[in-house]
């Protein structure tokens, strides 16, 4: 079916007169006429009938014009879906995630950002720093957030948001608690850690290297972040972890900060992308909503 002769004859139909059609759709008369009557030719109906200076529609013409506005007013709707993706109010976030930007920074980015597009749906994905990069390049996620280490591929464009500080926590009652003490006081220390390659376990250990200290001493093994934490919490041993982790701890004083003479570590939090590739507008929306909190925490 001709759908210029369709949409000629729905404009008809909805003005009542091929004379005001004409004149909304702004081309000559004798133009709209020649396409309804190639219409009603093509689909063997008689779709109008003359009525004085107007026009009646036929049982036809009524039924056709039906199924004309719904066809139409569906166009309308794809149009304004398709402006809308592209203007990044809907569609798809598939984002990627380490575990500290997961739980610590993602949760208050996706709800500012949600407040802004509510009718985008924004999928998170937590997993290590290793399989987030290859979400990223097998198209599983479109931007990633990647705490501490990450790993390097020439694939993918890595820009450092922020670092955060590493503290060495202990229970309130510690000896060691708020106090100032060397690297090689603190490693001799009882350490409660995550499971072998976490981000904080690896970087104590390369900093006890680097400061020719002894590696510490494990004296629990765990893993899971709050199980670690609440270890320290109920009174046994040392943890080294990133400050967003455990702030909310030291703030209740369920747990303090030892303080490490000389000794200032940080944690890089990075965003990456698929390198030279252009992102969508929703992506495009939240990393400026990302930026923007983080430029405005500084």
């Amino acid at each position: 079916m001709n759908l210029h002769a369709l949409r000629l004859f729905h404009m008809v139909a909805e003005k009542g007169n091929v004379t005001r059609a004409a004149e909304e759709l702004n081309i000559s008369q004798p133009a709209v006429t020649s396409q309804i009557k190639r219409l009603e030719q093509e689909s063997g109906l008689i779709l109008l009938a003359p009525k004085g200076r107007g026009i009646l529609l036929t049982e036809a013409g009524h039924e056709l014009a039906k199924h004309a506005k719904r066809l139409f007013s569906l166009e309308k709707e794809i149009e304004a879906y398709v402006e809308q993706y592209k203007n990044g109010y809907t569609g798809r976030l598939r984002i990627a995630a380490t575990h500290l930007p997961a739980n610590f920074l993602l949760p208050k980015w996706i709800g500012r950002y949600k407040q802004r597009y509510p009718d985008v749906e924004v999928e998170l994905t937590t997993t290590n720093s290793k399989k987030a990069i290859q979400q990223l390049i097998n198209y599983e996620a479109e931007i990633a957030f990647i705490g501490g280490r990450k790993e390097d591929n020439q694939l993918i464009h890595s820009v450092k948001l922020f670092e955060d500080d590493m503290w060495f926590i202990v229970h309130k009652d510690h000896r060691f608690a708020a106090k100032k003490v060397t690297l090689a006081e603190i490693a001799r220390e009882p350490f409660v850690f995550r499971e072998e390659g976490s981000s904080a376990r690896e970087k104590l250990v390369s900093l006890c290297k680097v400061n020719n200290v002894n590696e510490p001493v494990i004296g629990v093994q765990i893993n899971g972040l709050n199980e670690t934490i609440r270890t320290v919490i109920e009174g046994y041993g040392v943890t080294f972890a990133s400050s967003l982790e455990v702030k909310e701890y030291i703030a209740r004083g369920d747990a303090v900060k030892v303080n490490v003479e000389e000794i200032e570590l940080k944690n890089p939090i990075s965003l990456c992308t698929r390198k030279e590739e252009a992102y969508s507008e929703t992506a495009h929306h939240f990393i400026q909503k990302v930026t923007d909190e983080v430029d405005g925490d500084k």
